[in-house]
């Protein structure tokens, strides 16, 4: 029997808070715990630090010392809401050396690691617990302060859906809870949301991944596989990440998407026939895997988990008193995922470019010889023109169909958002690891994209790391109505500072 999603019917848009509480919003996004957890690389070091560790820590070390505004009658905390991507689940390439698995490893996953079903997330969990147990251990000390912390699943780590993956994680916090304090009923200071975080007249929150085609899970309150409703739906940025980024040495996470078909050939180059062969034989086992889950998207199994998916609107409905309507409008603005078509798996791994680029080669050195030795050399002459027009326009073509960077699908999104919830102040959302804020034409409502957190480690050239903005937002509720600002951790002053885009 497939592991079992959470019920919806203990949920609100927004958790309930005691009597005499008002809380004020710490929010931040794409932290990516665990993404540096890559066993085709390096065998796994959980003993390692890193800029990130320091730089959470004393984030949320700040904000619990420093009490949210105004003073009064009434108790003020903090809700930290981590908006998508805390835990980097499929970032990760990891065994289980041992453990004992109540879902068997598939082919897929004794080639790249622990997969999606709940108890190869819990392991995963565990292993980022250890990792970053300085992490767990101050958000412990911020929930034993009386603060409150709400996750939102993005399209790393959806396994936060799975009910025995959120009961591991609560337990997590709690053991660090109880080591600094007093836990009280910390489990109602802890909740999931499955796909947005709303505070009526206050903010509208969602990781954005469901507005990029590259990432978007087909259904979003029911993310099972149909291939096997036992693990999570794969989207094109996972099977791209596991089969082809992580096990091919020097390709890195962040900006691998973005190459372009000169860029992949040049690196292949770079690695030498075997590598190249290697990289090349990676790229076909994702061209299959992709168009697999493509046909799956049309059977039976697909059926069952649509169906699934509308009795959790229905409930998430009754339980957040989010009109039915309200939820299908939003429900509409969600981007198709890629793998809904075999032209868009085949053109988002730029198999029509190649497939392209070779028909042209050959029928251009075609042309150029009948252009050259035909007794109708110059009618042929004349077609060359119109053959390199021909595949100029259909390369074209063919890169506008390959939509790489959501940023403006998101924002255009937030402008929905903000009709949808017209009293909103702020629609956030995270990512793009792109920092952003800016007024929503014809509404009283402001974009924010929180930008990120995560590292990355450098190459081979380079020296440290690549450090992400270290953005969040901290929106404060006063009687005057809520205020916001973007800030950026400063590691050398170890305090927010006003994030400045410029």
């Amino acid at each position: 029997m497939p592991p079992s999603l959470p019920p919806l019917g203990s949920l609100r848009p927004a958790p309930p808070v005691e009597p005499g509480v008002r809380e004020s919003l710490l929010i931040l996004s794409d932290v990516h715990l665990g993404s540096d957890l890559n066993a085709h690389a390096r065998a796994v070091d959980l003993e390692r630090r890193s800029p990130l560790d320091r730089d959470l820590v004393d984030l949320v070390r700040h904000y619990r010392a420093e009490k949210p505004p105004p003073p009064g009658a009434r108790r003020e905390r903090w809700r930290l809401v981590l908006a998508g991507d805390f835990i980097d689940f499929i970032g990760m390439s990891v065994h289980p050396d041992g453990a004992t698995l109540e879902t068997p490893l598939d082919d897929e996953e004794r080639a790249h690691g622990l997969g999606s079903a709940s108890d190869h997330a819990r392991l995963k969990l565990a292993l980022v617990a250890r990792r970053h147990a300085r992490i767990f251990d101050e958000l412990g000390a911020f929930l034993a302060d009386g603060h409150a912390i709400t996750f939102i699943h993005g399209n790393h780590d959806p396994e936060l859906q799975w009910a025995s993956v959120q009961r591991g994680l609560r337990e997590v916090l709690r053991a660090s809870a109880a080591s600094v304090g007093h836990v009280g009923e910390l489990d109602a200071r802890v909740d999931f949301q499955p796909w947005f975080f709303h505070v009526d007249g206050v903010a509208y929150v969602e990781h954005g991944h469901q507005y990029d085609t590259m990432c978007a899970t087909e259904r979003v309150l029911s993310p099972r596989s149909p291939l096997d409703p036992r693990r999570m739906a794969r989207g094109f940025t996972d099977v791209l990440l596991r089969t082809v980024v992580r096990p091919t040495r020097g390709l890195r996470e962040h900006g691998h998407d973005r190459m372009r078909l000169v860029d992949y050939l040049a690196f292949a180059a770079r690695l030498g026939v075997t590598g190249m062969l290697a990289l090349g034989g990676r790229f076909v086992a994702a061209i299959v895997a992709l168009l697999r889950l493509q046909r799956a998207h049309l059977g039976g199994a697909a059926r069952a988990i649509r169906e699934e998916h509308e009795r959790r609107m229905e409930a998430l409905s009754a339980a957040t008193r989010v009109g039915l309507d309200k939820l299908r409008a939003l429900a509409a603005l969600q981007a198709p995922p890629i793998t809904r078509s075999a032209r868009g798996v085949l053109g988002s791994l730029m198999v029509d470019s190649l497939l392209l680029h070779a028909v042209g080669a050959v029928a251009t050195a075609v042309l150029i010889a009948l252009a050259a030795w035909h007794p109708s050399r110059g009618a042929w002459a004349l077609a060359l023109p119109a053959m390199v027009a021909a595949w100029v326009g259909l390369h074209a073509s063919f890169a506008r169909a390959r939509t790489i960077d959501p940023t403006a699908a998101l924002a255009e999104r937030a402008h929905h958002l903000a009709r949808l919830f017209p009293t909103t102040a702020f629609v956030v959302m995270g990512h793009t690891h792109v920092p952003t804020t800016q007024p929503i034409a014809h509404t009283a409502a402001t974009y924010v994209n929180l930008g990120s957190w995560a590292e990355e480690a450098a190459g081979a050239d380079d020296a440290g790391t690549h450090d992400a903005a270290r953005t969040h937002l901290v929106i404060q509720r006063g009687d005057a109505g809520p205020t916001a600002e973007l800030r950026a951790w400063d590691p050398a002053l170890r305090a927010p500072r006003r994030y400045d885009a410029g």
